[in-house]
C-alpha cells in the first residue's frame, strides 16, 4: 500500500556488507579455508572481496584502528543512488559523507 505523504521508496538487496579486520591475510584465509566462502579478489589498499549467495563481505584492512570506526558498514544497491540519497534526507537521514561511486562493476555501480 502506497502512503500518500511518503513517496515510494524502500532499501532492496544488500549488495555488500564491509566487515574492518586488522589482519587482512589471516581474515582472508579465516573466510576462505575456514568459513569456506568463495574467494573473489584483493584490491588496493587492504580489501579483500567474496561472495556469499550473490551478497558481498568485504574485509577491510585499510581501517583506521579507533574503537569508533570498528563495525560493519552495508551497501545496498539502488537503482539511482542520488534519488535515494535525497528521499531519505527528506526522511530525516544524516550522512557522514556524500555518496559516492567506490567501484564501477559488470553490473551496477
Amino acid at each position: 500500500m502506497k502512503s500518500a505523504t511518503r513517496p515510494e521508496f524502500g532499501l532492496g538487496k544488500i549488495g555488500q556488507i564491509a566487515v574492518p579486520v586488522s589482519d587482512l591475510e589471516r581474515a582472508i584465509t579465516f573466510y576462505r579455508d575456514v568459513l569456506g566462502m568463495s574467494f573473489l579478489f584483493e584490491a588496493h589498499p587492504g580489501l579483500a572481496f567474496f561472495d556469499v549467495g550473490g551478497v558481498r563481505p568485504l574485509l577491510d584492512g585499510a581501517v583506521e584502528a579507533s574503537a569508533e570506526k570498528r563495525s560493519s558498514i552495508i551497501y545496498y544497491q539502488v537503482a539511482d543512488i542520488q534519488a535515494a540519497c535525497k528521499t531519505m534526507r527528506e526522511r530525516g537521514v544524516t550522512f557522514e559523507q556524500e555518496a559516492q561511486l567506490v567501484a564501477k562493476m559488470p553490473d551496477h555501480e
